[in-house]
């Protein structure tokens, strides 16, 4: 599968949009599949920093909110959630913003 490039400038102003609107912060792009729950192979993995007040359903509504603006999937995965080895591989293989 041909998977387009995302330009790089409007994919982080629509981070940082949908950072404005839900308590989570996107600190790293991740390799596809890392967010086991997303499916679809053009899904975009990212690494976050859940805020004060992130709730599920709000976690939910976030990655909803930026694959409607960047049109294709997107899975998070949390770093409070990150635990153990597979914590550290994770981590290992984030790729700042």
């Amino acid at each position: 599968m041909n998977v387009q490039q995302i330009d790089r400038g409007k994919f982080l102003a629509h981070l940082r949009a949908v950072e404005g609107e839900f308590p989570l912060r996107f600190i790293a792009t991740l390799p596809r599949g890392t967010a086991a729950h997303v499916f679809e192979e053009d899904a975009v993995d990212l690494l976050a920093e859940k805020r004060e007040g992130l709730s599920l359903l709000g976690l939910c509504e976030a990655e909803v909110a930026l694959a409607a603006r960047i049109g294709r999937p997107v899975g998070t995965v949390l770093v409070s959630g990150l635990k153990g080895s597979d914590g550290e591989r994770v981590m290992a293989s984030a790729r700042p913003l």
